[in-house]
């Protein structure tokens, strides 16, 4: 049933059983609470459902708005519901438990609602200022149902296929222009330059799949590296024989009938990532005295371990594509003076377990240029952030000698300097939020003001639009995290609409 159809029906069921419904509202009334959650509107319903009256509503189009509700605002006469029909799929309807008429609202209008219950002297039609965050890059293809959440290669994969498939020669062009990029310290990998156009680009795939058959599959680059280099092709595409010879078909292939399950395929087949910056400025992160010290725990294990994991899968994907590059990972963060017996106080430290991943660490200042020395909570990092994230590209560049080729934020304030520094080096950006502190405390959009003191949310919320939608991709641990479950609202959903009053 879509939505238009459920409000037909309620709007039905309203006509027959006003009285009934009348009833119901006088539970809203004498909780006499401004703001109810699905579990309070839950409650009210069941009860009211097993006396004699309430009866004709199990079963009901009304139970069914009622049961999918996550939260309520009520302002007498009116009782506003947001419904969640699905998760990220929502639609919002005022009552009046008077009269008992209903109406549809837009979620501008619903958020306006609970303005006016937080602040009763402002008047509906004051102007106000409304942000649409809608992805930063409006023409990428975005994800329109549920199903497809969390399966955004699959996705991404499907869209350039279909648009290969139904614009062949523009596709294929940008496919060459793609496999052209490549290098690593201003040495070309995959295509040499000479090759321009995508018919040079058949007529050499048949070439080199020619003089390749002439080899065991199991015989080096280096045995042949001669000939393909003559034909355009360059380190990159594998290490033996075999390896080339399905990594080069795969690319005919494509260009033929384009497929996503070729696609992908071949694209995790492409050199793309040597140097990895991961950010996460807050806390005191090391390998050794930190556990059980403020703002840390189990993100300091999960960045460590994925480093590990990380440094592995780079080390294996470079050996495999023929090339012999050594994979950087740095992992950003603060350093604190004042370290407490760890070693936050070090600018570098070789990760344990890894051949050359390292924790490099910059401090925080004030407006003078004087270095922070004591800890500080994550909810009052903001003031820094920026002057960091200008120091940390310095650091990085002497580090690496290059610039990045992915930088991934944790939570909320690594996000934002993640944001920061792939905007200025023009750099793939990746988010992870861990625990987004939106969907921790309770109305925490609405009461801001009260809590702002303590915890800063104006800040860190706006901080985590902003980097969630110029994120190139987000990485989450489940499904939930994103959308939820049916009972529940995911930690990246409670951010499609919300207000912060004034």
């Amino acid at each position: 049933m879509n939505n238009h159809e459920l409000l037909n029906e309620i709007q039905t069921f309203l006509e027959k059983h006003r009285k009934e419904v009348y009833l119901f509202f006088r539970g809203f009334q004498d909780l006499e609470r401004p703001f109810m959650l699905s579990s309070d509107v839950r409650d009210i319903f069941e009860s009211f459902a097993e006396k004699e009256p309430g009866k004709e509503l199990k079963d009901s189009a009304f139970a069914k708005m009622v049961l999918n509700t996550e939260e309520c605002a009520v302002r007498f006469p009116f009782a506003c519901f947001a419904v969640r029909n699905d998760p990220s799929r929502w639609s919002y309807i005022r009552f009046h438990m008077e009269d008992i008429f209903m109406e549809e609202l837009t979620v501008s209008e619903f958020l306006m609602f609970k303005e006016v219950i937080v602040e009763p002297d402002r008047t509906p039609d004051e102007s106000l200022l409304e942000l649409d965050f809608e992805p930063f890059v409006r023409e990428f293809p975005r994800m329109r149902e549920a199903r497809s959440i969390g399966r955004g290669v699959e996705f991404l994969n499907r869209v350039l296929s279909g648009r290969m498939f139904s614009q062949q020669e523009e596709g294929s062009y940008k496919l060459l222009q793609f496999l052209r990029l490549h290098h690593f310290n201003g040495h070309p990998l995959m295509l040499a330059k000479r090759i321009d156009d995508v018919s040079t680009l058949r007529e050499a795939l048949r070439d080199a799949l020619r003089e390749l058959e002439k080899y065991e599959p199991d015989t080096d680059w280096n045995e042949f590296s001669n000939q393909l280099q003559a034909l355009g092709f360059l380190p990159g595409w594998g290490r033996t024989a075999g390896r080339i010879i399905d990594s080069l078909r795969l690319l005919s292939d494509i260009l033929e009938a384009p497929d996503p399950g070729l696609l992908e395929e071949f694209l995790a087949r492409v050199p793309m990532i040597f140097r990895l910056v991961i950010m996460s400025p807050h806390g005191f992160l090391g390998q050794s005295n930190v556990l059980g010290m403020p703002d840390t725990g189990g993100q300091v294990v999960y960045i460590l371990n994925q480093v590990r994991a990380l440094e592995k899968e780079m080390i294996r994907q470079t050996e495999e594509q023929g090339l012999d590059i050594q994979p950087e990972i740095v992992v950003v963060t603060r350093l604190i003076p004042e370290s407490q017996g760890t070693m936050c106080n070090q600018p570098l430290e070789p990760i344990i377990g890894t051949r050359n991943a390292k924790i490099l660490r910059v401090p925080f200042r004030e407006k003078s240029g004087d270095i922070v020395p004591q800890w500080i909570s994550r909810f009052e990092v903001w003031p820094y952030l920026e002057r960091f994230s200008l120091e940390v590209e310095k650091e990085i560049l002497g580090q690496m000698d290059s610039r990045p080729d992915l930088i991934i934020g944790n939570y909320s304030d690594g996000n934002i300097v993640a944001y920061m520094l792939a905007q200025r080096m023009g750099v793939t950006q990746c988010i992870i939020a861990h625990a987004l502190e939106k969907s921790k405390y309770l109305c925490s959009d609405l009461y801001w003001k009260e809590m702002d003191p303590q915890y800063h949310f104006s800040i860190q919320f706006t901080a985590d639009l902003l980097a969630m939608n110029s994120a190139d991709f987000i990485i989450t641990s489940t499904y939930q995290e994103i959308a939820g479950t049916k009972n529940s609202v995911g930690q990246y959903e409670s951010y499609k609409a919300f207000t912060m009053p004034d």
